[in-house]
């Protein structure tokens, strides 16, 4: 691996001279940006001498697409989620990525078989592996706390604002699972004119007291300010409050989203080769289990898992916070890009009238 490396730093020494050391890469802010500033952007300056430039963004997707229509790219490298990669990718905005580049794992197994089951694709490769998880505020609930999906849709038993995404990828979902929808069963289901028609009247039983968020840092300050009793949020998010900053946090995993988010490298970027190297340095094994040190998501290739310790606090242990520790899958959706590729235009437009009638 430090062979591995030392190789990598030399050819990037090489390949940029002196006109390319800086590579400008767009991510979510907040937390899952601070850990991988520590993870891997402070490591791969020291290692090559190229600077990151950190760009913060609502969803990277945007920003990367508008860029590449107007002909006027500016960053580098994109952390994106599967569907918008594919997406991406299909209408030649993206760089394809040949598996065989990667770094193998430190036993010498190749790239390819050692990421997760749809972490590499095309034009993209994943970092981690993260949850949309139900979180709640204690301190509302001292005498008979939720524990499910089925919960936070009671507000009679568990009084309260909730928080929701105003998205219906990851509303629909919740609907159907606490309507007694196995979590196997969602995109079947969901794929139906009934199904959908079931998941918006689960979701109009609480559409009074539902406040919607549409940034990842919301729904923990409306937790924190009490605006809303219980949530959904990004389960980094939340492990970073709780931990972090010893907010009277819980998580609910019964019915969590699971999805992955994948690193891209826009056609036209202007740095591509270092770019390319970050890219490459920042998916190795050990940098993806750096990163769990600092944020409960879960690395993308599987030799990290056994490199996954402490927080960086030296007390937490990590694994139970992990969206792919074997307790919290037992109800886990996974994120189907195929299914939301043909649908996602269809429900976003019916969950966007829905959102809008009284």
């Amino acid at each position: 691996m430090k062979t591995t490396l030392i190789m990598s730093t030399a050819l990037a020494g090489i390949a940029f001279g002196a006109s390319a050391q800086e590579v400008n890469v767009v991510s979510w802010g907040g937390a899952y940006e601070a850990s991988q500033v520590e993870a891997y952007n402070k490591p791969f300056a020291e290692e090559t001498g190229i600077k990151v430039n950190m760009i913060a963004a609502d969803n990277p997707a945007t920003p990367l697409r508008a860029q590449v229509e107007a002909g006027n790219v500016t960053g580098d490298v994109f952390d994106v989620e599967v569907s918008d990669a594919i997406r991406l990718c299909d209408e030649g905005a993206l760089v394809e990525i040949d598996p065989d580049m990667l770094p193998a794992a430190p036993d010498g197994t190749a790239a390819a078989d050692d990421f997760v089951d749809g972490a590499l694709l095309d034009c993209a490769v994943a970092n981690i592996v993260w949850g949309t998880v139900i979180s709640y505020n204690t301190t509302k609930f001292t005498d008979n706390a939720p524990t499910s999906a089925v919960d936070f849709f009671d507000t009679e038993t568990f009084p309260g604002k909730r928080g929701l995404p105003k998205n219906p990828k990851r509303t629909l979902y919740l609907a159907l699972i606490a309507d007694g929808v196995p979590a196997a069963e969602v995109y079947d289901v969901l794929g139906t004119d009934e199904g959908v028609q079931r998941a918006f009247d689960k979701l109009d039983t609480i559409k009074d007291d539902v406040v919607w968020w549409e940034a990842g840092a919301q729904p923990v300050q409306l937790l924190a300010d009490g605006e809303v009793s219980m949530t959904t949020a990004y389960n980094g998010r939340i492990f970073d409050a709780m931990v972090g900053e010893g907010q009277p946090f819980e998580v609910i995993w019964d019915g969590q989203y699971m999805d992955l988010d994948m690193f891209v490298i826009p056609v036209d970027a202007p740095n591509p080769e270092a770019a390319m190297e970050y890219l490459k340095f920042a998916t190795d094994t050990q940098r993806l289990a750096d990163q769990a040190q600092y944020i409960s998501y879960g690395p993308a290739r599987k030799s990290s898992a056994e490199l996954v310790g402490m927080y960086k606090d030296g007390k937490t242990e990590m694994a139970p916070h992990m969206p792919t520790s074997p307790e919290n899958l037992e109800s886990a959706v996974l994120d189907d890009p195929e299914f939301w590729a043909d649908h996602a235009a269809e429900l976003s437009e019916r969950f966007n009238s829905w959102l809008a009638s009284s």
